[in-house]
């Protein structure tokens, strides 16, 4: 049995305020575990994305967070839970004034294969982006894998 405070686990860079690997912490081998808390205006990630082998599933603590899909957006409140299946597109965000606090699940632990989408407005489109840590290590550039523009940094 392991156990921990979420409030001991060490912060890690992410699109989101506060970013957790609580799962790592645990020492789980089978699923990620990951704690979140989006101030208003922030995101799960940088763009909208797969994971085409893994599962992921949000279960929202507080606040209301907004999930953007391939089709439309579907709003998660407090207390609420959503799945999205591997290949399922989504990028969740806080368009509220409260925070938002939430619990992300994802099997298998780590996912091998995936896509990024964001605008690129060197493309005038939107392109698959990547993450890359620069020689500075203190901050995650977003950049197009179509002209390698950068189109945005989390730090």
């Amino acid at each position: 049995m392991e156990k921990v405070s979420i409030d001991d686990v060490d912060e890690f860079m992410s699109a989101a305020s506060v970013t957790r690997p609580v799962g790592k912490a645990l020492g789980t081998s089978d699923m990620a575990i990951n704690y979140y808390e989006l101030a208003p205006g922030d995101n799960f990630s940088p763009g909208l994305h797969t994971h085409f082998d893994q599962e992921e599933v949000f279960y929202i603590q507080s606040g209301t967070a907004t999930f953007e899909t391939k089709e439309d957006d579907v709003v998660v409140e407090a207390s609420e839970i959503v799945r999205f299946a591997p290949g399922d597109y989504q990028r969740g965000r806080n368009d509220g004034d409260e925070r938002v606090v939430a619990l992300v699940l994802g099997a298998p632990q780590e996912s091998e294969s995936g896509e990024l989408l964001r605008d690129c407005p060197e493309c005038g489109e939107r392109t698959q982006h990547w993450m890359r840590i620069p020689d500075e290590k203190d901050v995650i550039e977003v950049y197009c894998l179509t002209c390698y523009a950068v189109t945005g940094t989390m730090d």
